[in-house]
């Protein structure tokens, strides 16, 4: 089994700067990309930063230059530093990973895409 949990988020006003984390944690072989997503009222889960193991990123437009994914050394970690955010970032933020992990049946490898608790995030005008 593979866990992610999530830190961070909060209230900010607009134009102010939050941070999130998320780690994952279990019987893990490899994580190949981890990310972050989100989800406001009404509207349908969408992505908003991606990493690879080998660091390479992918931003949604709307964050493009203002929103940085970054991960650890181990691979097991990943932030996003969102600045300059604007009230329409307003939205829960869930943390995303895929990978490989180790079990006690045959065969032993097995893949997994998990999914943090969320994080709400509320900008204020």
């Amino acid at each position: 089994q593979v866990q992610l949990v999530e830190s961070g988020g909060g209230s900010v006003q607009n134009g102010g700067s939050l941070r999130l984390s998320c780690v994952a944690s279990g019987s893990i072989n490899t994580v190949n990309i981890m990310g972050w997503y989100r989800q406001a009222p009404g509207n349908q889960r969408e992505p908003v930063a991606l990493i690879l193991n080998d660091g390479t990123t992918n931003y949604a437009d709307s964050v493009k230059g203002r929103f940085t994914i970054s991960r650890d050394n181990a691979g097991n970690s990943v932030s996003l530093q969102m600045n300059g955010l604007k009230p329409e970032d307003t939205a829960v933020y869930y943390c995303n990973a895929e990978g490989t992990y180790w079990t006690d049946d045959y065969p032993s490898l097995k893949f997994f895409t998990v999914w943090g608790q969320g994080s709400l995030v509320t900008i204020s005008s």
